[in-house]
């Protein structure tokens, strides 16, 4: 039997709520409603929706930095609430987490060399001279210089910081990343760039990706699959051929219309 990258069921999470010290019921915002999905191995499968829907909260849940109020979670096969338990360092093996904000997630005190070494000394255990080696390896990859790595996040461009961060993420030697609006804060040609170069390394690296985005261009582009999430919770799954050809759902449908194309009338 082949086992999900990602298995999620009917996953919640709720913030506020309860009472105040003085007994007062607090307002409660429940931000994703019992949602079900799965990630096929070597799948990309792409959650969109318009701001507010519950998509990165979502994807907060999947990589641990959100605890989810209520459902269950698999990461390649294995309940995510034991990996956690086990530590940062059995998390982090099996899932990995791309921002929106490429520089702001690059430690600006810290060299290329120092963000790379860490999930290749903590995570993988390297010894110093591997870790050189495979450094220059995840560079390679991600189409960037060997001198790269004495540099400081700011002297970098936005497209370059995200291959850097991209790179960090491959350094953890995950299978399943996690990319949250990865290309939304760069130009268009420099989006085009990196969608090429994550849909090459997914076929280089056996990589499964969950792709949260609002921009369909850029999901129809990169994604096998479409989940459309509306008020926290997911009103249709399809493939995305069949998704933006046909769409079923009255919010597909308009999300789908409402998507800038080039001539249209």
């Amino acid at each position: 039997m082949t086992v999900s990258a990602i298995q999620i069921r009917d996953l919640s999470k709720t913030f506020g709520g309860g009472r105040s010290l003085l007994g007062k019921a607090r307002h409660e915002v429940r931000a994703v409603k019992s949602v079900s999905l799965d990630v096929a191995s070597g799948e990309t499968l792409a959650v969109v929706g318009e701001s507010g829907s519950g998509k990165s909260t979502l994807a907060r849940m999947l990589v641990g930095l959100e605890a989810p109020t209520a459902g269950s979670l698999m990461i390649g096969g294995k309940d995510a609430g034991a990996l956690r338990r086990e530590g940062p360092r059995a998390f982090g093996k099996m899932i990995q987490y791309v921002f929106q904000d490429p520089v702001a997630s690059l430690n600006p005190r810290k060299t290329i060399r120092d963000i790379l070494d860490t999930p290749l000394k903590l995570l993988c255990g390297y010894e110093a001279a591997r870790r050189t080696a495979r450094m220059r390896e995840l560079l390679d990859a991600v189409q960037m210089p060997e001198d790269t790595l004495t540099r400081y996040p700011h002297e970098f461009s936005g497209g370059q910081a995200q291959r850097i961060a991209i790179a960090r993420a491959l350094a953890a030697e995950a299978e399943i990343i996690v990319l949250d609006e990865p290309v939304s804060a760069l130009d268009v040609s420099v989006q085009a760039q990196v969608l090429l170069l994550l849909r090459d390394l997914k076929v280089r690296f056996g990589l499964s990706y969950l792709f949260i985005s609002h921009d369909l261009a850029v999901v129809e582009a990169i994604s096998d699959r479409v989940a459309v999430m509306y008020f926290g919770e997911v009103v249709e799954t399809a493939p995305a051929a069949r998704l933006f050809a046909n769409p079923g759902h009255a919010y597909t449908q308009r999300l789908v219309a409402s998507a800038p194309r080039i001539r249209r009338e």
